[in-house]
């Protein structure tokens, strides 16, 4: 099994939009062969002292894979490629963590 946590930093401003289109290609990548899980999160105060800082063009993505081969295939599915475009203006960076329990 592998997580994922993506990070995706928007320009200011944008992160309604992203989410708009996020969630658009949600049912897509739920329907990949392995996707576990898939979903978006963004930061909510907490008021635990080791929060890291509240970050409003933020979107977190909490993903889990059957497999490390199924979440490489996810990254080229053609309904990702469509999606990247449709996201691209609103995107500063993203980084991903590709983790597996152990």
């Amino acid at each position: 099994m592998i997580y994922v946590i993506a990070t995706a930093e928007l320009k200011p401003g944008t992160r309604d939009a992203f989410l708009a289109e996020f969630r658009r290609n949600v049912p897509n990548v739920r329907a990949e062969k392995g996707c576990i899980a898939y979903g978006p999160a963004v930061d909510v105060p907490s008021g635990i002292k080791t929060q890291i800082p509240l970050r409003d063009n933020v979107v977190t993505v909490v993903e889990q894979w059957e497999s490390l081969e199924a979440l490489q295939a996810h990254g080229v599915a053609p309904h990702m490629a469509a999606y990247r475009e449709r996201v691209k203006d609103f995107v500063v960076r993203v980084s991903l963590q590709v983790l597996e329990p152990r």
